[in-house]
């Protein structure tokens, strides 16, 4: 029997319409499919370890985190929304032909403002509105964020913007292109805008053979190189870049064309230039490299030190640009990755007997056995684990799972006070709390502990002007000791992080849900006040 193909996709309107794009090329390839729309942020809730497997792009983030767990084969996204480097497992498995990679404004009234100095025009894009302050220096700009009916909709509300700004691509897949619609081709646009990408895991050949179907080699070349220009100019810093590349077809070159600005607008790097198609590789470094060389990371560096920060925070973990975003703009932020992990290679010896009690209280855990054993290799007879992601990974991965539990400490209470059970296997890495094994030892349960994987602290010495660290599990906190003092204020991604942040810490905040995300909005609620 055929294999459907489950397309996961986030539930707005134009990110539905690229879903059904992708279903209806796929049938006539003879692929069957079925949209599986995945909630925002708020309604899926995040175990710290799929973090680690390097999930950062805000509107990328749940399609990851759901085809990582199995509940979709391949997720369709906006290739501008999808961060330079994949988590772990998944590829980029093909980019639809593209579309109209143009801005164009909207406008309210008449185009007379162009010529006036005082222009008010609204976009949530740090690249257009660099840009058009560039063009129209006297002009301002207000910030627009939401989806495309939503944005359009605030314009036909506002009594004072002139008109906003948005990507010609959306509007014309909605059909609902505003007559008198402008385009605006001095604006660069973003690195990959307009374009369609399909992502799926790296093992499941069977949907990598069907995506290489629908994948536009010309379209995949320019937003290849225009991608890497971003990668190769972002440096960590939140910086208005546009990037746009094109095959001409007489001369079977790649044309390619880059601006970086100041966020001002008040200054501005262009790079303009060509290579033969086959002969392209070192395009956007080329590019890049000219930015750099003519000032480009100064450039950023004295744009992020221009801007008051009312505070510096630091989080143990690498964020996206996206999520940096997110951020109060008085709000500066530093970020690393405190907590590496490493998969152990686990004895075959130790599947060879049956494990009677499997004790697995993180989905890092399920991975760390399934990078040892195949599912067919797994003797284990009951399972017994913490969180309801991790206990889907395991039935979707492993078997059924015997009982799930909110934390480690519940969990060995069931296991102490409602089963009969003496000797439990414990999957676990080398550095995890004690509560559970030290629970279940008090009453008089065996624990053979099987380390799977190995958590290594990677301590950074924090400058003294970073006011808080963000926390996203006790292993952080504890690689962040090494090195720093408590004195700051921590904000944690959930109640077991900030248990053994108020160890340490005067000054301990809680985000309201356990996502990235979260801790972002906290951050920015507790400057605010």
């Amino acid at each position: 029997m055929q294999k459907i193909i489950r397309i996961g996709t986030r539930d707005s309107q134009l990110a539905l319409w690229q879903a059904n794009k992708v279903s209806k090329e796929l049938a006539e390839l003879g692929y069957e499919s079925v949209l599986v729309p995945i909630k925002s942020t708020g309604d899926i809730v995040l175990d710290k370890p799929l973090y680690e497997l390097g999930i950062t792009g805000i509107f990328t983030k749940n399609l990851d985190i759901a085809m990582l767990n199995g509940d979709i084969d391949i997720a369709v996204h906006s290739l501008k929304d999808v961060p330079t480097s994949l988590p772990e497992g998944i590829v980029q498995a093909a980019v639809l032909k593209r579309g109209n990679y143009n801005d164009v404004i909207i406008l309210k009234g008449n185009e007379e403002f162009f010529g006036e100095p005082e222009g008010l025009i609204a976009t949530g894009s740090l690249r257009r509105r660099a840009m058009w302050l560039n063009r129209y220096p006297t002009h301002k700009v207000e910030n627009l964020r939401g989806n495309v009916n939503t944005r359009l909709q605030k314009l036909e509300d506002s009594e004072t913007w002139n008109g906003a700004v948005f990507a010609a691509a959306g509007l014309e897949r909605l059909g609902i292109m505003p007559e008198g619609a402008i385009d605006l081709p001095w604006m660069i646009s973003a690195p990959a805008q307009g374009a369609i990408m399909i992502a799926a895991l790296e093992k499941d050949d069977y949907v990598l053979d069907a995506c290489e179907q629908l994948n536009h080699h010309e379209t995949k070349v320019c937003v290849g190189v225009e991608r890497e220009f971003l990668r190769l100019l972002e440096g960590g810093c939140t910086a208005p870049i546009g990037a746009l590349a094109y095959v001409d077809a007489r001369t079977e070159e790649v044309n390619f064309k880059g601006v970086l600005l100041s966020k001002d607008g008040s200054k501005k790097i262009r790079v303009a230039k060509t290579a033969k198609l086959g002969s392209h590789k070192f395009l956007a470094k080329d590019c890049a490299d000219y930015i750099i060389n003519r000032g480009g990371k100064e450039l950023m560096k004295d744009d992020e030190e221009a801007e008051a920060k009312i505070a510096t925070v630091y989080s143990t973990k690498k964020l996206s640009e996206l999520q940096k975003e997110t951020l109060s703009s008085s709000i500066g932020v530093k970020d690393s990755d405190f907590i590496k992990m490493r998969f152990n290679r686990i004895p075959a010896k130790v599947m060879k007997t049956q494990h009677e009690n499997v004790v697995i209280t993180s989905q890092n855990g399920v991975e760390a056995i399934l990078n040892s054993f195949t599912k067919d290799e797994i003797n284990f007879k009951n399972i017994y684990c913490v969180g309801r992601r991790t206990k889907k990974l395991i039935e979707n991965r492993i078997g059924k799972v015997t009982h799930v539990a909110k934390n480690a400490l519940k969990l060995a209470e069931y296991i102490a006070k409602e089963t009969e059970i003496k000797k439990v296997s414990y999957f676990c890495s080398d550095v995890r709390l004690d509560v559970l094994p030290t629970y279940l030892q008090a009453h008089e349960i065996t624990v053979n502990e099987v380390e799977a994987y190995k958590t290594m602290i990677n301590p950074v010495k924090m400058d003294a002007d970073i006011s808080g660290v963000l926390f996203y599990s006790p292993s952080g906190i504890e690689s962040y000791l090494e090195e720093n003092s408590t004195e700051r204020v921590a904000f944690c991604i959930g109640e077991t992080t900030a248990t053994e942040a108020r160890k340490h810490f005067n000054k301990v905040e809680v985000a309201n849900m356990p996502d990235v995300e979260s801790v972002l909005k906290l951050v920015n609620t507790y400057y605010s006040k």
